[in-house]
C-alpha cells in the first residue's frame, strides 16, 4: 500500500451484541483496510483516538460471499476486521460511548 494515511486504515466501527460485550474488557472491533497490517491498526488507533495506548491487535479476513443475479454468479466484496485490545491505563473509545 502505497501512501496510506491513518485515517485510511479504519473504514468503521462493528456494532453487535458481541463486539458490545467485550467493551467492557476494553476491546474494540473496527472494520478496516484488507491492506492494513496490525501495526498500521495500533499505529491509527491510537492518533484517532487521543489517550489511548493499544495492547494487542488481533485481525481477520472474510472472503466475499457467493451471489447470483439471474445466471449472473459474483462474489460481495471480501472484508477484514480488527478486535483492539487497549491497556488498563489508556482512556476509553468515544464514538462507543452513547451505544
Amino acid at each position: 500500500m502505497a501512501n496510506v494515511q491513518y485515517y485510511d486504515v479504519i473504514l468503521k466501527p462493528v456494532v453487535t451484541e458481541k463486539s458490545m460485550a467485550d467493551m467492557a474488557l476494553k476491546k474494540y472491533t473496527f472494520l478496516v483496510n484488507p491492506e492494513a497490517n496490525k501495526s498500521m491498526i495500533k499505529e491509527a488507533v491510537e492518533k484517532m483516538f487521543e489517550g489511548t495506548k493499544v495492547a494487542q491487535v488481533n485481525t481477520m479476513n472474510n472472503n466475499g460471499k457467493k451471489k447470483r443475479r439471474g445466471r449472473a454468479e459474483g462474489y460481495t466484496a471480501k472484508t477484514k476486521k480488527a478486535i483492539v485490545q487497549l491497556t488498563e491505563d489508556s482512556k476509553d473509545i468515544e464514538i462507543f460511548e452513547g451505544l
